[in-house]
């Protein structure tokens, strides 16, 4: 459970949260219509920054996306009054592409265009001491921002978090979702019978949350916005397209809402992208979880759809609402074009309700949800706040936590898998190579291909795979052969937690290929589909019948001692008993390294 102290949005309608909820209220939308727009043939309309908000908004020596997150960050903590450079305050920052905007035929400055690194450059630039992290999770990534912040912060790792989600649009973005037939030319309508698809959007939003004990030296109000739970959950069903029966989302749902008073909640904030297959199935998956008669809202026609942003934006805006006493309608509905029963309106209407719940889907067949609501503060343990002060270091806490029994939660690696381009080590054994395996000619390294053979052979979908899913779906199998017994059958308490630093990087170069040349254009969706890192996880998902928590993060170092403790804090889901993780990087066919262990869970002392 973690508190908001403060937040901010910035988006083409505003760059204030209050300045974007009365625009939003006013019934005005940031969405235009654009033709020709860097060189794309195709007409799309999005919301995008002018160039005169661009140019106010630029931060010398920081990149058009570096300078979005900055501001935004920078005016939540203000606002907040916290101060960042102590060791128990980190900085998150959800996003999907970054700097791609950047990326050329011969850049190969992998400082600009990983997100790693852009977080290092805004982290430091607010006044951090601690290493960022980056939330690279698809469409979910904001939600997936916030669960790791209350997760971090429960297990007494920080104090405080500063949550920012930020992307901006390019051909590189645009051309992609064109490819997917996923874009309408004409603005979008959520849920509605004639939704042609979706319209992208610019923003950046930040949430900055206290940790429960600490939060009420920050209060001076009776009740304060309060995220209560979070989850994460796969459909394993496919890389693009979201299960039919919503599986993924209803779990999520169910996770976060199961137990509560249906008749508490105001609403529900859906994704609503206004895909024909994505509405479809978030309205069969909240009637399924139990909540069909409770309201629903999407803002993807006042924003669009922002990305690595969208979670964090809607979690804001749904609160400015509720403060207001005001369910958001949602513009461009009008007729009932799903099969799920639920209940929306294109009109705002007035509530006294104090809580909700914020949805979400992406790529990778990843879902995600919270629940917020407004909570009295709460009154922290004797001593709590002497013992785990700001002044307490980063080992400190750990130590604290196990004696404590909360991120020292019993977890044990049973199994590990190091593959490298002339290397394979299983369960700490060193597997011979053939000398003809490690050759270095193909379009992906030999070696892969010659492991499917030896050791799977029986999933031709790996022949479809970018390299970084290849990587993890082989270490994957040879982790998983490790465990013997019967495979394939269906859980929800195994999640698949990865980190890298390069991000899709591979991927990325060859879709930039397909829409480089304005004469020979022609982007290609089996590619752009692999440019987020996030797919790896739903790739093993998918093959192992895997419907717990799938999520991807980029750190700043190869065996950054957090990502260890994200492992083990990511125990704190109820659901979660065992979890594949660790490291897959992939550049190119002589660089990637995949370090993978199953970690299982001994014992329930992380409650």
């Amino acid at each position: 459970m973690i508190y908001r102290l403060s937040d901010n949005i910035i988006s083409p309608l505003g760059e204030t949260t209050a300045e974007n909820f009365l625009a939003i209220k006013a019934g005005r939308s940031a969405l235009r219509r654009y033709e020709g727009r860097w060189g794309i043939p195709e007409a799309f309309t999005a919301s995008l920054f002018s160039e005169e908000q661009t140019r106010s908004l630029a931060v010398g020596g920081m990149t058009r996306f570096e300078s979005l997150a900055y501001r935004s960050a920078c005016q939540a903590i203000q606002e907040s009054g916290i101060d960042v450079s102590g060791s128990r305050v980190v900085f998150i920052l959800s996003t999907t592409k970054a700097n791609v905007e950047l990326l050329t035929a011969d850049s190969h400055e992998d400082n600009v265009l990983s997100p790693g690194d852009a977080a290092v450059r805004i982290a430091q630039r607010l006044g951090f001491t601690t290493d960022p992290l980056v939330v690279c999770n698809a469409c979910i990534s904001g939600v997936s921002a916030i669960v790791l912040a209350m997760r971090l912060l429960d297990a007494c790792l920080y104090d405080y978090a500063v949550v920012c989600g930020a992307d901006v649009q390019s051909k590189f973005t645009v051309s992609g979702f064109q490819s997917l037939k996923a874009v309408s030319a004409d603005e979008c309508r959520p849920f509605d019978m004639e939704r042609l698809g979706l319209n992208l959007g610019e923003a950046a939003a930040t949430l900055v949350v206290a940790r429960s004990t600490l939060n009420v030296e920050h209060s001076t109000l009776n009740v304060q916005w309060c995220i209560r739970q979070g989850a994460v959950r796969n459909d394993a069903f496919h890389i693009s397209s979201p299960s039919k029966d919503g599986e993924g989302a209803r779990l999520a749902l169910e996770a976060v809402a199961g137990q509560a008073d249906v008749a508490s909640l105001a609403f529900i904030n859906a994704h609503g992208t206004a895909t024909m297959f994505n509405d479809q199935m978030e309205s069969v998956a909240i009637e399924r979880a139990g909540l069909g008669s409770v309201p629903v809202n999407a803002l993807k026609g006042y924003f669009g759809h922002t990305m690595g942003a969208a979670g964090i934006l809607e979690t804001v805006v749904s609160m400015a609402s509720l403060d207001d006493g005001t369910i958001l309608g949602t513009r461009g509905f009008s007729d009932y074009g799903v099969s799920g029963k639920i209940h929306l309106s294109s009109q705002h209407e007035a509530t006294s309700k104090d809580a909700f719940v914020k949805m979400i889907s992406g790529f990778g067949g990843c879902n995600g949800a919270v629940y917020v609501e407004k909570m009295p503060p709460p009154t922290p343990p004797v001593g709590e706040r002497e013992v785990l002060s700001l002044k307490a270091s980063f080992g400190q806490a750990l130590a604290l936590q196990a004696t404590r029994g909360r991120a020292g939660v019993n977890v044990t690696k049973t199994h590990t898998v190091r593959l490298t381009p002339s290397s394979l080590t299983i369960d700490g054994v060193d597997v011979k190579l053939n000398a003809q395996c490690i050759m270095h000619h193909a379009q992906y390294a030999p070696l892969l291909t010659s492991l499917y053979k030896e050791y799977v052979a029986d999933y031709p979908k790996f022949y479809k795979m970018d390299g970084l899913s290849r990587l993890g779906f082989i270490a994957s199998e040879l982790l998983l052969r490790q465990e013997g017994g019967e495979r394939f059958q269906p859980r929800t308490d195994r999640a698949v937690i990865l980190f890298n630093h390069s991000s899709s990087i591979a991927a990325d170069r060859k879709f930039f290929e397909s829409i480089a040349d304005e004469g020979d254009y022609f982007p290609s969706p089996s590619v752009f589909v692999y440019t987020l890192p996030n797919i790896v996880t739903g790739e093993i998902a998918m093959r192992n019948g895997y419907r717990g928590e799938t999520s991807f993060y980029i750190t700043i170092q190869r065996r950054d001692p957090l990502a260890w403790q994200i492992i083990l804090a990511s125990f704190g889901d109820a659901a979660t008993r065992s979890v594949i993780g660790g490291w897959i990087d992939y550049q190119d066919d002589l660089h990637f390294e995949a370090d993978l262990y199953i970690a299982e869970r001994k014992s329930e002392s992380f409650r």
